[in-house]
């Protein structure tokens, strides 16, 4: 017996010298003092020695039960110190912190504004069906429109959306009216790259419904929201446009931030800066969201949040929001 207790004790002591990870010490420790332990299986038979072997075993096996026990503990509590790693409060440390994209910094101020105004954020997907993208927002497979928006077409029979505005008919369809959204979101075009155009950017629809809704409730929101942004008094003018799913439908200039409205390169000296496109919704839009043009009116607005970015922070290539460049994208903060 006092030989098959000291081998068991010396097997535990090779094993513990080997290199080994925390699960394997657990392995271990369940082998040598688990309840199928040689050790157990020495306690339990106590029950069937004489008295004079309980008296001469019982304490031998317990304690040696206890020592294995504590050698085990020793090397788990050996490899957790190995893992702590101490900290020296009086070195300095170089703390480097993250920045968010100007573009994200441009949607949040933007969402931001809209929602004091009383707007919900909504989102949709970025893969779309035709009616969603095009048909519901008055845009059927004949229109000329569609060859403005060189579209990418799935296998599947989708498309990645061309715009946000497919938003406007998921939200009339799950909130009714009245009704007051914005959608910020990625959008998808084939163009050609260069400075000014990228076949990825984001965008944010707007929409109010509601009774009684006219085009100067539009134009007071837009000179609210890019004043904020902005940070000056910024005025805003409608040109005659052509939007499918708005009629009217306007070109919505601003007044340049650059000159403030005196003329300058940025504006071509006009004083003046095409920044979105808007109008009141069309009858076949809100029909198609599931709302009585006879009853409400609305208005819609897109702009263009990378657009909005660049003319913020002074960016001259849209390339450079989409690079992944660290040491440029470090230079905007929030």
């Amino acid at each position: 017996m006092e030989e098959k207790i000291a081998k068991i004790k010396e097997n535990l002591k090779q094993e513990l010298k080997k290199d080994l990870k925390e699960a394997d010490i657990l392995n271990i420790k369940s082998m040598y003092v688990g309840k199928k332990s040689e050790i157990q299986e020495l306690l339990a038979s106590l029950k069937d020695m004489s008295v004079e072997d309980k008296r001469k075993y019982g304490s031998l096996i317990n304690s040696t039960k206890k020592e294995l026990e504590e050698l085990i503990n020793k090397k788990l509590e050996d490899m957790e110190n190995k893992l702590d790693i101490s900290f020296d409060d009086t070195v300095d440390y170089e703390v480097k912190t993250g920045s968010l994209h100007p573009v994200t910094i441009v949607a949040k101020e933007v969402t931001d504004i809209l929602k004091r105004m009383g707007f919900t954020v909504v989102s949709g997907p970025e893969m779309e069906t035709e009616y969603y993208n095009f048909e519901a927002l008055n845009i059927p497979k004949d229109h000329p429109a569609r060859d403005m928006q060189d579209t990418y077409y799935l296998d599947n029979g989708m498309l990645l959306r061309t715009q946000t505005s497919d938003n406007q008919i998921h939200a009339m369809e799950k909130y009714g009216a009245p009704l007051r959204i914005c959608a910020p979101g990625r959008t998808f075009r084939n163009e050609d790259l260069d400075a000014n155009h990228e076949n990825t950017f984001f965008q944010i629809e707007g929409m109010v419904i509601d009774k009684g809704v006219s085009t100067p409730n539009l134009m007071y929101v837009m000179e609210c929201v890019l004043s904020e942004v902005f940070k000056t008094d910024v005025k805003v003018r409608l040109r005659p446009g052509f939007f499918p799913f708005t009629e009217p439908s306007y070109e919505m200039d601003i007044s340049c931030v650059m000159c403030g409205g005196k003329g300058c390169p940025t504006c071509k000296n006009e004083g003046w800066i095409e920044l979105i496109g808007c109008g009141m919704v069309h009858p076949n839009v809100l029909r198609a969201g599931g709302i009585d043009p006879d009853v409400y009116t609305g208005f819609a607005f897109g702009i263009g949040l990378t657009r909005l970015a660049m003319m913020k922070y002074k960016i001259n290539d849209i390339r450079y929001l989409n690079s992944g460049d660290i040491r440029y994208l470090k230079e905007f903060k929030i």
